[in-house]
């Protein structure tokens, strides 16, 4: 699941291969931008910014393409068979002398102006992994809404940007709450650790291949992807249930005794522990 450590490893990876090249070859695979035609431009450099890639080319423009669930960059050398996905799911070829890029199956694609980067990424909270992280202001963005889970506004993007489920699940427990305890309701003490234990797990893992938050080999995670497995602390079973703002549920994962707050009840509601 493409989450701010991946999308950044995804940026290096692109970066190394095409920064400072001059494209021989580009292929866009999708209707809007069917006539488009890049080759002869020089590849600037390629950034992530939160879950966002940023690919910068001469001439003042930048491709800016999301991984959401399912997209990808794959990166070959020159004449290796592609192998990231059936032909049909291919969204963008970008090809130097040595290296090519191969993107499938991105839901985001699009090509800007440079100076209109503002407009896709704009919005966002402070980057876990980039320069412009501030401790301090994502804490007070996630503080601003008191009522919110904890869950949903951790997912925020507009809070502070990079993280993801996975994230959010090994978080809640590393902090002793559940994903629904409201914002407001976090003890200070762990709300001021917040911000840089998810820049500490994020940092960890940009450089692995294998996201892991225990330290465990074999056991990389806590809660996620774990029910109804014990957890590794107190071996109770852990939990999973949808959690969401109406427009997307996604799969949330706890555990019962070590984790403290609101928890799913049925017919939707919640009730405290």
């Amino acid at each position: 699941m493409p989450e701010g450590d991946t999308v950044w490893q995804t940026a290096r990876r692109l970066h190394g291969a095409l920064a400072g090249e001059v494209l021989i070859r580009s292929d866009f695979r999708v209707p809007r931008y069917a006539t488009v035609d890049l080759t002869g431009r020089r590849v600037l450099d390629v950034v992530s910014r939160g879950k966002h890639l940023l690919t910068r080319i001469e001439g003042g423009l930048t491709l800016h393409s999301h991984l959401r669930m399912d997209g990808s960059w794959k990166v070959f050398a020159a004449g290796r068979r592609w192998s990231g996905g059936p032909a049909h799911q291919i969204r963008v070829v970008l090809g130097s002398a040595d290296r090519t890029a191969v993107g499938y199956r991105l839901p985001v694609l699009e090509l800007l102006r440079t100076a209109d980067e503002h407009r896709v990424v704009g919005h966002l909270g402070p980057d876990l992994l980039g320069p412009d992280w501030d401790p301090a202001q994502a804490l007070a963005n996630l503080l601003a809404d008191p009522a919110r889970p904890l869950g949903e506004a951790l997912l925020d993007q507009r809070n502070l940007a990079g993280i993801g489920n996975v994230y959010t699940c090994e978080l809640c427990f590393l902090l002793g709450v559940t994903p629904w305890l409201p914002v407001g309701d976090l003890p200070a003490e762990r709300a001021g650790k917040l911000p840089a234990l998810a820049k500490k797990l994020l940092e960890a893992n940009r450089d692995r291949p294998v996201r892991g938050t225990t330290g465990r080999r074999g056991q990389d995670l806590f809660v996620y992807g774990r029910a109804p497995r014990p957890c590794l602390r107190c071996n109770t079973s852990v939990r999973v249930a949808d959690q969401g703002d109406g427009s997307r549920e996604r799969p949330t994962y706890w555990c019962p005794t070590c984790q403290r707050g609101p928890t799913p009840a049925p017919r939707g509601r919640t009730g405290a522990r």
